[in-house]
């Protein structure tokens, strides 16, 4: 993986970290709403900002520390059943994500654009 930071620097590596996280996090919220009606199933979430924050913040690339992929599960219960997964908040934490995501995904295009535009004028 050195290689690859010399390559193509450690902005790249934070870009594919933060898009993991991104990807996961919208797991997790489309298994919440698969899970709407399931009694007793507890919503679980990952605290992008966290994870965005430390990415963007690790700008040296030797002290590599790992994403923080916690997943937190919320006990609390909203209905009778035990459920305590709200609909409409997972809909708009998804519609957020996505639009996250779909950021990072051009930020990382214009990322390697820029690469491979440097690499042209090289010749």
């Amino acid at each position: 993986m050195a290689y690859l930071d010399n390559l193509f620097g450690s902005q790249a590596d934070r870009l594919n970290r933060t898009l993991n996280v991104t990807a996961e996090r919208q797991g997790l919220l489309l298994h919440n709403l698969a899970n709407v009606n399931t009694p007793g199933y507890k919503r679980q979430d990952c605290d992008f900002t966290i994870a965005l924050d430390e990415s963007m913040s690790s700008f040296n690339p030797k002290s590599r520390k790992q994403m923080p992929n916690e997943v937190h599960t919320d006990n609390t219960s909203l209905r009778i059943d035990g459920n305590n997964v709200d609909m409409e908040y997972e809909v708009m934490s998804i519609a957020n994500t996505e639009t996250r995501y779909n950021t990072l995904t051009e930020l990382t295009s214009r990322y390697f654009s820029g690469l491979k535009n440097v690499i042209r004028e090289g010749h």
